[in-house]
């Protein structure tokens, strides 16, 4: 089922850390924050907006640089620790000292750095299809995942990335998602013209490109031995059918995380809460109830 944009949620904005995001928020009580990942926008959870919106305050925001949220224009701008203090600003200037995190893929990555920099102020981590930072570090060192991550080289080119989008009314933005769905049914026409004008707005694709551009130095040299083990209990669903992270980077996770439970999707791709909205969905209540 396709949720039409906006369909009886609340659109708002919140000042943090000197820009303004655009986030979607529906219900009322505990905080559940979704940080969604490239090249989405707070759309990507619609399913689970829906599904939690009746137990917590649900609220999917736009990261900086997409869609309606502020796109600061210099490449420092999107370096890790002004992501999390974003993460910061929001929760403390919607009222809360914690949330449940949610997040997937490049919000997958400020959520783990944001468990760590900030442990009180997250309850519980549910991150999909993102590796641990140690583990993806040590997977770059394989032929195998640097032959899937080549599109995060491609990205460093200046300009060519965004042309590359561009064309043919940003076609290759809808692709992502069609081509790589291992479900084509899970993406209707409307979702992937959500995806297309969302990265159609002025500034937002270069915004979203400098995600990587800003943190490509650091994939190679953080150390293994730099992460302490994180005290804070955590879910990582993984759809096993994505071409861009391989489910070997999950291997080994506990060494980094004392309370980690893992569940495992067959026949999905990386886009792993869209595809499998209802599995994941399960997932999420099994662990937030097993974990009260």
């Amino acid at each position: 089922m396709s949720v039409k944009l906006g369909t009886s949620w609340n659109h708002e904005f919140i000042s943090t850390n000197g820009i303004n995001l655009h986030y979607v928020t529906k219900g009322e009580g505990p905080l559940m924050l979704m940080l969604h990942g490239f090249p989405e926008f707070w759309y990507s959870w619609r399913h689970q907006i829906e599904e939690f919106g009746g137990d917590y305050k649900v609220v999917a925001v736009d990261l900086r640089g997409y869609n309606d949220s502020d796109k600061p224009k210099n490449l420092e701008s999107y370096r890790m620790e002004e992501l999390m203090k974003d993460v910061e600003g929001v929760i403390k200037g919607l009222g809360y000292e914690k949330c449940i995190l949610v997040a997937h893929d490049w919000g997958g990555a400020i959520a783990w750095s944001f468990a760590y920099a900030y442990p009180a102020m997250v309850e519980k981590l549910i991150v999909m299809n993102i590796p641990h930072p140690a583990k993806f570090t040590e997977g770059l060192g394989t032929p195998e995942q640097l032959l899937r991550s080549w599109y995060i080289f491609f990205f460093q080119l200046p300009l060519l990335p965004e042309l590359f989008f561009q064309s043919n009314d940003y076609e290759r933005i809808g692709s992502i998602f069609a081509n790589l769905a291992v479900d084509k049914t899970a993406f209707t026409p409307e979702d992937l013209e959500a995806y297309k004008d969302a990265a159609s707005k002025r500034g937002a694709l270069t915004a979203m490109l400098n995600y990587y551009r800003s943190v490509f130095q650091r994939l190679f040299s953080s150390p293994r031995d730099s992460w302490e083990k994180l005290e804070i209990p955590t879910l990582m669903i993984w759809g096993e059918n994505d071409t861009a992270l391989g489910k070997e980077l999950t291997y080994g996770t506990e060494a980094y995380v004392r309370d980690i439970t893992i569940k495992y999707i067959p026949n999905c791709s990386h886009w792993v809460q869209q595809e499998q909205p209802q599995l994941v969905n399960q997932y999420i209540r099994e662990f937030l109830s097993k974990s009260e």
